[in-house]
């Protein structure tokens, strides 16, 4: 599946100075929502067309902010669809006909389970973690998490993940002359699976740090 999605990417590609940002866009905000789609596809390619000057403007930091933002703002789309689908059809509707929709009962009680164990944290901690970073906003809107809440966390996550790809995108745009998006790909998320210790370390400290704020927070309150 993914060579097939990658072939597709190669052609947009071709296009990029002109059809890159809505592309990303339109991908990622594919990737957010139930539709099964690799975001590794789309950031990774982004970042590296960004740092050869091939994307809008030819500036490397003006285009890779850009892509930034294109893919995020997608992310944020596709998630509010998950969010509110969720919120107005219920759980009945979506464990009788998700999986219709790429979404299975199984992977639904996995999702509601997490965000039952870590509630609103799940919305940002699971925006880096594979299988799981799309449907987390599911239970969220099952759960009816205030938007605001939702929202904050969902952009912290699905921003943290999209800068990461197009950062390594970006490197390779650096150290590769001739390089095939098939080769990109595979090479990118090589090296997210060889350092995503660091990734799990930095959830570890914000985490840490959010309920280490929280508890203080509280205690005030309560004086």
């Amino acid at each position: 599946m993914t060579e097939t999605i990658i072939s597709h990417i190669e052609y947009f590609a071709a296009s990029a100075s002109t059809w890159g940002l809505l592309t990303i866009f339109i991908f990622m905000t594919i990737e957010s929502s139930f539709i099964p789609f690799p975001s590794e596809v789309v950031m990774i390619p982004a970042g590296f067309l960004a740092f050869r000057g091939e994307m809008t403007t030819g500036v490397f930091w003006v285009d890779a902010l850009l892509a930034v933002l294109a893919g995020l703002a997608g992310s944020m789309l596709g998630a509010y669809i998950n969010y509110f689908l969720a919120y107005y059809v219920g759980r009945g509707f979506l464990y009788r006909y998700g999986k219709y929709f790429f979404l299975k009962p199984a992977t639904l009680e996995r999702s509601e389970e997490i965000f039952r164990q870590y509630g609103d944290l799940a919305t940002f901690v699971c925006r880096l973690l594979p299988a799981i970073r799309q449907l987390i906003s599911i239970p969220a809107g099952l759960a009816k998490m205030k938007i605001g809440r939702f929202s904050f966390f969902t952009a912290l996550g699905a921003g943290f993940w999209i800068i990461i790809l197009t950062a390594v995108g970006a490197w390779f745009g650096h150290l590769a002359g001739n390089m095939s998006y098939a080769e990109l790909i595979s090479a990118g998320k090589k090296m997210i699976s060889d350092h995503y210790i660091w990734i799990i370390a930095v959830l570890v400290v914000f985490v840490g740090a959010y309920l280490t704020v929280e508890h203080f927070i509280m205690k005030k309150s309560e004086k």
